[in-house]
This record gives structure tokens, C-alpha cells and sequence, in this order.
């Protein structure tokens, strides 16, 4: 079990689970939810999985990795005047490292570029469902980052 305080320091809880599929693969889920609006005038709420395959380079949970993750999301956006309401869909490559801070605790970094899909109604901050446009986006970049705290059972 785990969970990335980069995640919690912008105020989206979140919860990861990895299973080790053998000596150097492993399988990790996270997800996380942002319900709440913390200010008036600019906000994003969300919910977003992303799932992850990780080969390590010396045995699971231990030392460097890369991976291949996916990542869906809905979010809801309100900024600088206008409200975006729509999905994203992905996925990308990841390097990270995990270090041992005793038998049952790790700490593991995560880095990951990739690509997502967007979809989405842009619309101005108004109540007026009339006024709202579809868009779409296509996005390459940063795709993961974390800073995570692991618990091994």
C-alpha cells in the first residue's frame, strides 16, 4: 500500500496498491479524488486511475525501475473566467527509484512522460449550458510524478 504526498499536498487524497508478479515485475494501481473546491474563484475537482507495469533493475521494491503506465481521469476546471468539464485518457513511460527505510517502510520516487487524450465542454463561468463548446486536445509531457510513502505487508 501506498500513497503520494506530492498528491496530498495539493489536497487530492489518494491510494496505491502493488503486487510483485515475480523477482523483477510488478503491478501497481493508483487513484485519486478531488472532491471539494479550496478557492472561489479557481478550482479543479477530479477522480484519476492510473495503472502501472514496473520492471526493476535489481528485485521488485528495491532500487531503480522503469515502467509503462495508462491514466484516466474526469475533472471539472474553473479558471481565469471560463469552466472546462471533460475526460482525459493516456498513457506513457515512467523511471523511479524505491530505497528501503526498514523492513516494512519504503519511500520511491516517480517520474513519467507521456500522452493523453482530452475531451472536453469549455464554457464561460456563466449558467449557460447554450454557451458550451466541445473541444479536444492532444497532450505530450509530464504524465506522472510522485513522491511516494509505502507500506509492505
Amino acid at each position: 500500500m501506498k500513497t503520494n504526498t506530492l498528491s496530498w499536498a495539493v489536497l487530492a487524497p489518494n491510494i496505491g496498491a502493488e503486487l510483485g508478479l515475480s523477482g523483477k515485475v510488478s503491478m501497481e494501481l493508483s487513484g485519486s479524488y478531488k472532491p471539494w473546491t479550496v478557492l472561489d474563484k479557481s478550482n479543479i475537482r477530479l477522480w484519476l486511475v492510473q495503472p502501472e507495469v514496473r520492471y526493476w533493475l535489481c528485485k521488485t521494491f528495491e532500487g531503480h525501475f522503469f515502467g509503462i503506465h495508462m491514466h484516466g481521469a474526469q475533472y471539472y476546471a474553473r479558471t481565469g473566467g471560463k469552466i472546462y468539464d471533460g475526460y482525459l485518457a493516456g498513457g506513457g513511460v515512467t523511471y523511479g527509484h524505491a530505497w528501503i527505510l526498514s523492513p516494512r517502510w519504503n519511500l520511491e520516487a516517480v517520474i513519467g512522460v507521456g500522452y493523453a487524450r482530452l475531451w472536453y465542454k469549455k464554457r464561460p463561468d456563466l449558467p449557460c449550458a447554450k454557451c458550451s463548446v466541445d473541444k479536444t486536445r492532444n497532450y505530450f509531457g509530464p504524465t506522472k510524478i510522485s513522491l511516494s510513502v509505502s507500506y509492505l505487508f
